[in-house]
């Protein structure tokens, strides 16, 4: 008697627990996900095209064949294909694959209810690096404050940007080059599609991202195809109006294709197509073999963005965006160089020629702090800030609607006594002290935040970073940035009960609003718009060259 109790009982505690994992009907099929301890329902692992294999190599992303019965969403796609360039990024996914195509979706437990609104996130990593299963993107903590959160996997480097006159030529849309931005847009259209199925509302998206993932929200805006897919959208640190990591021309890309396809000794689209995407990554990645850039291909770009956003033509959403205090340190401007007054100067009128008279007043450096504060702002400006500055401006005086401006500037804590022989890199990622030690000491650089060190505060993310000994402050302005973006992706506006007024910027405005998200918030208009102003004067004379 005993016996058929306990069995009884095992037997509906184990049904009670299948019973709970929670199911979703979509377009291609049924989906089964997991409930985590804190309610939250995830589903992991989402097909939205087919994969990109074979045949697939190089096309526009392909709508999936629905599949039979119940399809297990309970663990993540491999991640697309690419090297260990970041040693920030910790992915949850098998591996690396170049059937990668796949989003996961995050959603409160009681969300079948309702029409909640929506943020898909685009990951960063130069478009050569990334994946939409890292810790840091994690979606539960937004979805625990009542939002849908989609993360999603796009196609890099030569796998996803590789252009050449042969696709040009067999393609229905005479384009090639793209297919990572291709990609996005299919995952938009998905949603579009079946978010409604998790309690989401498909008209009340915002996209984001942070790096190239702010830069594909930017292009994404650019692009007629998108037209339509978002309401709102989100960038930290970047945009396509870049001086040096902007858009190419589809010619241009096309010659590179060709020269890479000559290099390889491949130079039949049959051939390429038949390479193993090992040794196709490894092949791309041998210097000076392959540089992925982001391409007016006609089809998805139909122009530049530039002309795109100057004749109001984008998008027209509300804007929130911004750039950390110090996007890189003095010596990704001064090199080996020490910082003294001298070799700046020396640095800066071999780098800007006649120009170089403007940069020295704009940016001075007439002791060894001026030197490392202005060098620090030179890089950081020329790597993402302008770029990220240009699209505000454009967004704001040709569109219509607001925009939302940010610097984030909470420096990260010191590192946990565990990672005592690491160090910190450009991007955020984290190596292994070099034993060899240059034979002049350098300065310490500037204090701030870093690129990329946003990511963990403003998405509720710290503790999935071990790396670092997170304080009362840092959640506190985790806190602050998470209900400043939460309130945004519901509203439209990131303000709030409790909060520091952000004031927004129009096109009345003569300079930008800024809000200095720190300890203590504070808000002003912004400093070094002549700075800016200059900068852009450059690219503008640029862009009319190319």
């Amino acid at each position: 008697m005993k016996k058929i109790f306990f069995t009884t009982i095992v037997f509906f505690i184990v049904s009670r627990v299948f019973a709970q994992a929670p199911q979703v009907k979509v377009e291609a099929g049924i989906l089964e996900g997991i409930t985590l301890s804190s309610g939250v329902q995830s589903f992991r692992g989402i097909p939205f095209a087919e994969p990109p294999v074979g045949d697939l190599r190089w096309k526009e992303p392909q709508a999936v064949v629905p599949w039979n019965g119940i399809r297990k969403a309970d663990h993540f796609g491999s991640s697309p294909m690419q090297k260990p360039i970041y040693g920030d990024m910790r992915f949850r996914s098998p591996g690396i694959s170049e059937d990668c195509l796949y989003l996961n979706v995050w959603r409160p437990k009681a969300a079948g209810a309702g029409k909640l609104p929506v943020l898909v996130y685009f990951y960063g990593g130069g478009f050569n690096a990334g994946d939409g299963s890292e810790n840091r993107y994690d979606g539960e903590s937004f979805a625990k404050e009542g939002l849908i959160v989609v993360t999603v996997n796009y196609r890099l480097g030569i796998f996803g940007f590789f252009a050449h006159p042969g696709l040009t030529k067999e393609s229905p849309q005479h384009a090639s080059g793209n297919y990572g931005l291709l990609d996005q847009r299919a995952a938009l259209l998905w949603v579009k599609k079946n978010i409604a199925a998790f309690g989401g509302d498909p008209d009340a998206v915002t996209i984001g991202g942070e790096s190239a993932g702010s830069m594909s929200v930017s292009a994404q805006m650019a692009s007629p195809l998108s037209k339509g897919l978002f309401k709102r959208a989100i960038g930290q640190s970047g945009s396509v109006f870049n001086l040096r990591y902007g858009t190419v021309s589809l010619a241009d890309q096309e010659q590179q294709g060709i020269r890479f396809a000559d290099r390889v000794n491949a130079r039949e689209l049959d051939k390429l197509r038949e390479m193993p995407a090992s040794e196709l990554l490894d092949k791309a990645s041998e210097p000076g073999a392959f540089a992925t850039r982001l391409i007016v291909d006609g089809y998805f770009l139909p122009k530049s963005p530039l002309a795109v956003f100057e004749a109001g033509e984008q998008s027209k959403v509300a804007l929130l965006a911004g750039w950390t205090s110090t996007e890189a340190p003095y010596t990704a401007y001064m090199g080996k160089s020490y910082p003294s007054p001298e070799n700046y100067e020396k640095l800066v009128r071999m780098q800007y020629g006649a120009k170089a008279d403007e940069v020295l007043r704009l940016y001075p450096g007439k002791t060894e702090m001026e030197v490392i504060r202005s060098s620090t702002a030179l890089a950081s400006d020329n790597f993402i800030v302008y770029s990220t500055w240009k699209w505000l401006d454009l967004q704001r005086k040709n569109s219509g609607q607001p925009v939302f401006v940010y610097i984030f500037s909470k420096p990260r804590p010191a590192m946990q006594p565990a990672y005592s022989d690491v160090q910190t890199g450009l991007a955020g990622g984290i190596s292994k002290k070099t034993e060899k030690q240059p034979k002049e000491k350098m300065p310490e650089p500037l204090p701030g935040a870093f690129h990329a060190s946003d990511i963990e505060y403003l998405l509720g993310n710290l503790r999935s970073n071990d790396v670092f000994a997170w304080t009362d402050d840092d959640d506190k302005v985790s806190r602050l940035g998470q209900n400043y973006f939460v309130n945004f992706i519901k509203t439209g506006d990131p303000n709030g009960k409790g909060l520091s007024l952000w004031p927004k910027t129009t096109a009345k405005d003569k300079r930008m609003n800024i809000l200095n998200l720190n300890v203590d918030v504070k808000t002003s208009a912004e400093e070094f718009r002549d700075r800016y102003l200059f900068l852009d004067k450059l690219f503008m004379d640029q862009a009319q060259k190319d």
